[in-house]
This record gives C-alpha cells, structure tokens and sequence, in this order.
C-alpha cells in the first residue's frame, strides 16, 4: 500500500448500514487499501479487524461468528472481542500466546451506518444536527460502487450546474440552466479541537421540475451545502413550491482505494407517504445518472490547483472544496497543487 497522509487514516468512514449488521453477523469490507471484517457482537457493539489470521493469513471473513467470537475458517482458532484468540482446536487444554491476536481498529455506529477509523489520533466523528430531529424521516440509501477518487464523488454532489444535463426532468430542465451567483464561507462545525473547519455555500437556486417525490411540479428550490469533512458533504433543500417541506441529504463516500469508492446516502426528511423502496429507488435514479459520468473524468485523481481544468463562475463552491482539501493536506485521490509545476 503506497503512503497514505494521516487526514484519512485518522478519519471515519462509513463501511456497513448498521441494520444489516445483526448481531452475530460479520461482513467484509474494504477501506483505504485495507480488507477488513466487521461484526457485530452479542451486546450491540460493532468490531473492526483486519481480514486475516495471524496464524496463517487466511481471510477471516470465510469464516462465522459464534456467540462473541470469531471462527478461523482454516483451523478453527476462536477469537473474542477483543481480539485475542482463546482456543487453539488442535490444542484444546494450552492457553494461546498473547500474540494470538488480531489486528483491531476502531469502530461505531451512528446516522445508521458502522463508522470505521484506521488511524490512532481520530478527531470526533462529523456532526450530522438534522439527522437527530425527530420530525424528519431517516433513510440509508447505498451503498453505490463508483470507480472514481472520493473527491471527485464530493465535487459532483455539490455541482448544480450539471442538473439540467445530467438529471434533466428530474433536478433540472434544459431550458433553466443558468446558476445565479450564491455565497461560499468558511463553515466552523463546532467541535473545537476535535472538528474540522470545511466550507459551506448558501443562496444557492436551481429550477426544478421535480424535487423530490412529493413534488407535484416544478419550482426554484434553494440549497445549501455544508462540506463538513474532506469525503462527506450535507445539503438541505427548500423547495418553494412545497411550503414547510425540509430535506436534508448527507453524501459520505468509503474510499476503497484512490479510484474505487462506494458512496453512501443518507435521507434525512419530512417525507411519510412513501415507502422506504421507493425513496432508495429515487436516489439509486438520480445516482446511477451520474456514475457514467462521474467514472469517465480524467484525471482520476481530481487536480487541487491551476493548469488542468478549466473553471467557471458556478464552480466557486467546488473551488472552495480544493481549497479545504489544499489546506488540511489532502494527498490520496488528488493531484496535489505542487505537482503540477512544470518541472525547471
């Protein structure tokens, strides 16, 4: 695995949906480079290991869960929570070597997804205010398979100018494809310390001719975004066709590898007529729309200065994202600024 910068290795990433994660239930998932099992234990806890035993490498995901441990699917060596293993089966009555362990990273559940950190200095998980209200209805859409860098995935969900061509006669309309200018500030998400300052865009208006399911018709709809962390951005959406109706949709990508990612979505809206399905099956629409175009952008890694891509006015809001991604230090899925000097 090439060197990865510490921003993402001491970040959390969405891996799993919390509800298909039942207890002893184990899954294999892949982040950074890294394959991974994560499971769920009998007390509600979830785990995340390395993908392999340290007796002969196998993969423990070909293996189960037995109550709260474990099973090696080669020679049966048991594992607990902790990851320690407790029975040798070739020899039952010796206590296995405090070396018989696997390798542990942290792991935990919120906005219905399992949230795993590689690292060891995690700053504190992105705060997501909408999805505590309790008058907003929550769905978990996703995971999507994308081969693209995670940045990239980021920047499109913030772009409108792409809706009257992209999603046309959904979030946008071929005769209503002019973006007006909006406002682009720091965004402060108020976890000193432990938080991150991002970027956050308001007066942002896009016509469209259906903003969600209830819609009845088209409207301009004003959006705001927040990018909070660097591969997780929230909007809300204020339809004004639809008096009172609020949306919010956060984006949080899982960074397989610098080009493969899977994208998750989670709803977090007013919404109580339509079924579950029917509200992942207008988000798999509107995301399948994009994936094609998304996975044919060159470079695939996104480029975070001058002399690749040409801007215009309407990209203020992702240049404002390559400014942030700059700033913290962004390596992995970016060509960063200063490799992009012609050499002397």
């Amino acid at each position: 695995m090439k060197a990865m910068d510490e921003l993402l290795l001491n970040e959390w990433h969405p891996v799993a949906a919390g509800e298909t994660l039942q207890a002893g239930a184990m899954q294999p998932v892949r982040l950074l480079e890294q394959d991974l099992i994560v499971w769920r234990s009998q007390d509600g806890s979830v785990h995340a290991w390395e993908d392999r035993c340290p007796h002969r490498g196998a993969r423990l995901s070909l293996g189960r869960v037995a109550g709260d441990r474990v099973v090696c699917p080669y020679h049966g060596w048991q594992f607990d929570t902790a990851g320690q293993c407790r029975l040798q089966p070739a020899h039952p009555r010796d206590t296995p070597p405090k070396t018989a362990c696997t390798r542990r990273f942290l792991a935990q559940e919120a906005y219905g997804l399992v949230w795993v950190c590689l690292g060891t200095a995690p700053r504190r998980l992105l705060p997501f205010p909408e999805h505590a209200n309790p008058a907003l209805r929550k769905v978990v859409c996703g995971p999507y398979l994308v081969h693209a860098c995670g940045p990239r995935i980021i920047e499109n969900f913030l772009d409108m100018a792409h809706f009257g061509f992209v999603h046309e006669g959904i979030l946008g309309d071929a005769e209503h494809t002019e973006i007006t200018d909006y406002k682009v500030a720091e965004f402060d998400d108020g976890l000193g310390d432990d938080g991150m300052k991002g970027v956050i865009a308001t007066g942002c208006f896009a016509w469209q001719p259906q903003a969600n399911l209830l819609a009845a018709g088209g409207s301009m709809v004003e959006y705001t975004y927040r990018v909070v962390r660097p591969l997780s951005a929230i909007l809300t959406k204020l339809p004004q066709a639809q008096d009172g109706f609020h949306e919010a949709i956060s984006l949080h990508v899982q960074p397989m590898d610098e080009e493969h990612c899977r994208a998750w979505i989670i709803l977090a809206m007013t919404n109580s007529v339509s079924g579950d399905d029917e509200l992942r099956a207008f988000q798999d629409r509107i995301f399948l729309q994009d994936l094609a175009v998304l996975e044919s952008q060159r470079p695939k890694r996104m480029p975070l200065g001058p002399g690749i891509e040409v801007p215009q006015r309407a990209d203020r809001l992702s240049a404002a994202y390559r400014r942030m991604l700059a700033r913290l230090g962004m390596r992995y899925g970016v060509i960063p600024d200063e490799a992009e000097k012609p050499p002397r």
